[in-house]
């Protein structure tokens, strides 16, 4: 249950259009939800944060998953699962009717009625190499489904700095950026030295031997000497996503105020 879904309960409660008891029974599940004895979902998340509970794919079966999301659909805009496999995604997809799989991200979701965009603000999405799309795009779809505007940049990494210079109007013009690199992952350093909004280093498990299956890049970014970095864990793409829409939705309030 939304907001705005609550508001009109209350107010419905309130002119008597709807009984007590009638409300009770809309607001039993309103803080949580059990499914079955594997799952206690937080319906309330969407109220307290801005955006739905997310289910971590990973270590569940199909039939789990497609349980959870049918429950959360009559309580959000939208329902979302992560690192969901393309075998899975057909499984899941015989379950839950309308279920979209974006097969790059591994994200699949639910849209149950329209995402309200979170209003002013854009994100930008920078990757170093082609290879950290994956982790990229886990992060473009989660900020789409938070109902943020997207830019993507891919592969612009160190390597040819040249191409990151040539897009330098383009990385001026978002309000958040999130660099996604492996390897060394000097780029957020790079690019933070370049612009005036925050910037979100992601870093991936993408790299040789040394690169620690992203250990290095992730000390190269928590060891960055710009200012005005945060970095999220190795191949989070969702946590950047949701870092950078709390960001715009923070701004937008005090706008607002």
């Amino acid at each position: 249950m939304n907001l705005d879904a609550l508001q009109s309960l209350l107010q419905a409660i309130s002119t008597g259009e709807v009984s007590p008891d009638q409300g009770l029974e809309k607001l039993k599940y309103f803080s949580f939800e059990s499914v079955d004895e594997f799952a206690k979902i937080d319906h309330h998340r969407l109220l307290r944060t801005g955006f739905p509970e997310v289910i971590w794919g990973t270590g569940k079966t199909p039939e789990q998953i497609a349980q959870i999301m049918l429950t959360m659909a009559s309580h959000s805009p939208v329902v979302m699962a992560t690192r969901i496999e393309a075998k899975m995604a057909e499984q899941l997809q015989k379950q839950v009717p309308n279920l979209i799989y974006y097969p790059v991200a591994r994200i699949c979701a639910l849209k149950t009625s329209e995402i309200p965009l979170i209003g002013l603000g854009v994100v930008g999405i920078l990757t170093a190499g082609t290879a950290d799309l994956p982790v990229a795009e886990e992060t473009a779809i989660t900020a789409q489904l938070c109902g943020v505007e997207v830019r993507r940049l891919w592969d612009v990494g160190v390597a040819g700095i040249h191409r990151l210079l040539s897009y330098r109007e383009l990385i001026n013009q978002v309000d958040v950026l999130i660099v996604v690199a492996g390897m060394e992952g000097a780029l957020p350093s790079v690019v933070a030295g370049m612009v005036d909004c925050p910037v979100i280093g992601v870093p991936t498990s993408i790299g040789y031997g040394t690169n620690f299956g992203g250990v290095s890049p992730l000390l190269t970014m928590l060891n960055s000497c710009a200012a005005g970095i945060g970095v999220v864990n190795i191949d989070n793409g969702f946590g950047a996503a949701i870092l950078a829409g709390q960001i715009l939705r923070t701004a937008n309030r005090l706008i607002n105020k």
